[in-house]
């Protein structure tokens, strides 16, 4: 038997944080929010971990398939923390490895706040 679980889709049509930046000046709290999300991405190492779990096939990424890129298991361990921390990421514990997969919405709300060029 499978411990596996079935994760529930997810609603594309969720709302993104804040406006695009082209749009309004962003209040106090969405400056905070979205800072905290482009803070956690701005070390090397995080976004190579979001960009590993992001575009893992099925949307999800076991800990173990991750883990080799040029840090300790230690310190892999924190930067997906980090990563957490900033709503960037969810995990589910399947036995005795975690599986992150990128929030929903995050990728489209982060592309939605640096909104569209037109040259």
């Amino acid at each position: 038997m499978s411990n596996a679980k079935v994760l529930p889709l997810v609603d594309a049509r969720v709302e993104p944080c804040c406006p695009p930046l082209t749009e309004r000046p962003l209040t106090a709290e969405e400056a905070a929010r979205t800072a905290a999300m482009f803070k956690a991405l701005g070390d090397p190492v995080r976004l190579r971990l979001f960009s590993l779990v992001a575009s893992h096939e099925g949307g999800e990424a076991c800990v173990c398939d991750i883990s080799d890129v040029g840090v300790s298991q230690p310190t892999v361990s924190h930067h997906l923390k980090k990563l957490k921390e900033a709503g960037l990421l969810a995990s589910e514990r399947r036995g005795t490895w975690v599986y992150y997969r990128v929030e929903p919405s995050v990728l489209a709300a982060l592309g939605h706040v640096l909104g569209r060029v037109t040259a």
